[in-house]
């Protein structure tokens, strides 16, 4: 008997799943067997996995007035073939993806290539696109959507499972190994992948050359290092939750772009204009603090990092800088800054974006990430872990917000046309909160927003920063899922 997910408001996340096949799609050349060692900054990303996915609407009626479609006028069986098809041309060149994680001598993790292949899953969903309840992913997307490995117990760095929809739109989703790659190097595959599935030829070559993030001789780093990163093994047990306030939750909101605009506009002060994302981010701090149980002098405090991608920070220097740009795998740091709770309440959001600059500032260059690399090699192999994951002493939030603007969203498609909506998914556990913003396939300046974080916290955005924050729906999706549909 089937039973109803508790943060399901209605019938819209409750339906089945069905496997229509389950197989492993190998590289369709083989490359010769090897093992590919991590960078420094891998060593840094824990055993998580990361989730995409894209859901293509039913366009067979707009394909048949257009010749030049007429791939989208092949059944879903046959879409899935191009899809499946296209997936082991990609693997070729992206061979590490259909490789396996695994441990050597010193218990450090590496890329073993043997084509042990991706899994690929051909699904049948009995729900039509227009009633996929995609505000709520967790139960919606998250192992009925896009394959969840922790618990189906499959090895691999890709997995992909393809749904057709009670309508007969589809949809693509994704698991990467965030061990092996970062949402640049994901985006990489995507659309290259896409490419091949359209026959559109391409000269991009990824990069694997981990020779770009070597470590310095002899190594040097800074001593504020020891404070941005710790030893995974100093790390306490993860707690248990027996309170639904104190599980997190993802939601997909949102924000429309005169919003972001204000803010913006909000945040800058003093002769100084910041970015939509650090406007964006003090914005969310700021609201995170409104919803902490801490305040007045008990000293409770909260923290915000904001990833940032060293690739065009270390690309004036690098010997090869379009190897470094094509490089897939890690080239992350995540700094982070704390304020009193208190503190973060009473101060405007100028003075709090002000904050948020200074703390990407000192990571945003070229010799930090030099540094960073080097930190590691000097640890190794004891494997460290950014400190803002996870929670300390006197802490009582925090959240990670991570850049998806340049998710190309627009540029994953197959051949029948561009998806009605795509997003990462990325549930990653522990007691920080996750924010990614992207751009929304309107391509109007909104943003799409995918939040993982504890329940008070989410209560207070969708009360206090409801102008900011809107839950989505098939209302604003309107215009990318068609009412045939």
């Amino acid at each position: 008997m089937r039973t109803q997910p508790k943060d399901c408001a209605d019938n819209n996340c409750d339906f089945v799943v069905t496997m229509k096949s389950e197989e492993v799609v190998k590289a369709r050349l083989g490359a010769y067997e090897h093992w590919l060692p991590m960078s420094n900054l891998d060593l840094l990303i824990p055993p998580l996995d990361f989730g995409v996915f894209f859901c293509y609407y039913n366009n067979n009626a707009m394909a048949a007035m257009n010749d030049s479609c007429c791939i989208s006028l092949r059944s879903p069986e046959k879409m899935v073939g191009v899809i499946k098809k296209a997936l082991a041309e990609t693997l070729v060149s992206f061979y590490p993806f259909c490789g396996e994680v695994v441990h050597n001598g010193h218990g450090e993790p590496e890329l073993h290539c043997n084509n042990h292949g991706v899994n690929f899953n051909h699904a049948y969903a009995d729900v039509e696109m227009k009633n996929l309840d995609l505000f709520r992913p967790d139960v919606s997307v998250h192992g009925k959507l896009v394959p969840d490995n922790t618990t189906t117990g499959k090895a691999g760095v890709l997995s992909v499972q393809v749904t057709e929809l009670k309508c007969g739109g589809l949809v693509v989703g994704c698991t990467f190994d965030h061990r092996v790659a970062d949402a640049h190097s994901a985006n990489m595959f995507l659309v290259a992948w896409a490419d091949t599935a359209r026959a559109n030829n391409t000269s991009f070559r990824p990069s694997f050359r981990r020779s770009l993030l070597n470590p310095r001789r002899p190594p040097s780093h800074y001593p504020s290092l020891d404070e941005m990163y710790l030893m995974r093994s100093s790390l306490p047990p993860p707690p248990i939750h027996d309170d639904d306030e104190d599980r997190l939750i993802s939601r997909i909101y949102y924000v429309p772009s005169d919003q972001i605009a204000l803010l913006q506009s909000l945040a800058s002060g003093g002769g100084q204009r910041r970015s939509k994302l650090e406007s964006f981010s003090a914005f969310l701090w700021k609201t995170v603090a409104q919803g902490c149980k801490g305040g007045g002098d008990d000293g409770k405090r909260c923290r915000l990092g904001v990833v940032v991608d060293g690739r065009q920070r270390m690309m004036k220097s690098c010997f090869s800088p379009s190897a470094l740009q094509s490089y897939v795998g890690n080239v992350l740091s995540v700094p982070f800054s704390e304020a009193s709770v208190t503190e973060l309440r009473s101060t405007p959001l100028s003075g709090v974006a002000e904050r948020v600059h200074a703390c990407l500032e000192n990571a945003a260059r070229e010799s930090h990430f030099l540094a960073l690399i080097d930190w590691v090699e000097v640890h190794r192999p004891e494997q460290a872990i950014v400190r803002v994951y996870c929670k300390e002493e006197g802490q009582e939030a925090a959240v990670v917000v991570s850049s998806g603007l340049k998710f190309p969203v627009s540029q994953v498609d197959f051949g029948w046309g561009a998806p009605g909506f795509g997003s990462y998914h990325f549930p990653w556990g522990g007691q920080t909160g996750y924010v990614m913003p992207m751009p929304s396939v309107h391509c109007n300046g909104d943003w799409i927003v995918y939040v993982h974080l504890l329940k008070r916290y989410l209560d207070v955005l969708e009360t206090q920063a409801a102008h900011v924050f809107k839950p989505l729906n098939h209302i604003y999706l309107n215009t990318s899922f068609p009412a045939s549909r």
